[in-house]
């Protein structure tokens, strides 16, 4: 019998697979973040994934997965389907959150430990070049080997992914590997894949027949939902460039895209919440404030 499966970049899914699995966690984070032999990840713990605010009022939000290590660092894990500028904002306000939610009244500054944060990226942000894996931290401007510690962030294109181009990295190559190449239509596993021990459970987790009725229609509306957002997207990329064009400006054009993109993640936030999407989910789909969410779905 041929097996089917589910695509693990899935919000269900991805969750399934690394939000309760430490070693398979760990494998993955090892694999992705630039970390030296001394820093690698050796044992987790998971942490609640909604970031509540500090301050009244503030703005509570939800990562994917979220865990610490036994040195006290943070490690939180994205998995997007669509590039945008505010997601880019997002990441840096949680990983800022994280950083900052350790300090303690009369705590060290110097006990403040590094958070990471992994951002898988269904999509392409960067045109002008090749590469697909983007690695940031705090560095002088004249100077890369002077480090401010604290905030280090990756960025992987997953449509860019070649696996020649980082050929001696095994694990990193699997391990994209496993997120690019299995979807739905895939019948054979390849067996490199299987071989790696965590890799290979996660591959037996994605087969079809251990998903309920239930889970399988929440796995078909969030790719609903994506196309759904994806097209709104495209029509409102179109539409701000020929706006620029009848303008004449550049500024223009870039106007329209935002005035375009804006209105089709509103729209695409009345479709997904008529769909029976929670509004914390819509939230994280269309990169709008919970408090708009909300308001759409009361209205």
């Amino acid at each position: 019998m041929v097996m089917k499966y589910l695509d693990p970049k899935a919000d269900l899914t991805f969750k399934k697979i690394f939000g309760n699995h430490p070693k398979r966690l760990i494998s993955l984070l090892n694999a992705l973040l630039p970390l030296s032999e001394e820093e690698q990840i050796h044992e987790i713990k998971y942490l609640p994934t909604e970031l509540v605010p500090q301050l009244e009022g503030g703005k509570n939000t939800i990562v994917d997965v979220l865990c610490t290590d036994v040195r006290g660092r943070k490690f939180c894990v994205e998995m997007q389907m669509e590039w945008s500028d505010a997601f880019q904002q997002r990441v840096l306000f949680n990983a800022s959150k994280l950083y900052v939610s350790q300090a303690k009244k009369g705590g060290k500054y110097s006990e403040l430990q590094p958070v990471y944060s992994l951002n898988l990226i269904n999509d392409i942000f960067a045109h002008d070049t090749p590469d697909f894996i983007h690695n940031y931290r705090i560095v002088h401007d004249k100077d890369s080997n002077k480090v401010i510690e604290g905030l280090h962030f990756t960025f992987i294109e997953l449509p860019k992914f070649t696996p020649h181009s980082i050929a001696d990295k095994r694990m990193m190559v699997l391990w994209l590997r496993f997120l690019t190449e299995i979807n739905s239509n895939t019948k054979d596993i390849p067996a490199d894949l299987l071989n790696d021990p965590e890799i290979g459970k996660a591959v037996e987790e994605l087969e079809i027949s251990g998903f309920s009725d239930a889970e399988l229609r929440a796995y078909d509306k969030f790719w609903d939902s994506v196309s759904v957002e994806r097209t709104l997207i495209d029509d409102s990329y179109q539409k701000g460039k020929e706006k620029g064009k009848e303008e004449g400006i550049a500024e223009g054009m870039e106007k329209g895209r935002a005035e375009g993109k804006h209105e089709a993640n509103t729209e695409t936030a009345q479709r997904l919440l008529a769909m029976g999407l929670s509004a914390e989910q819509v939230a994280k789909a269309t990169q709008l404030p919970l408090e708009i969410i909300k308001n759409l779905s009361n209205s």
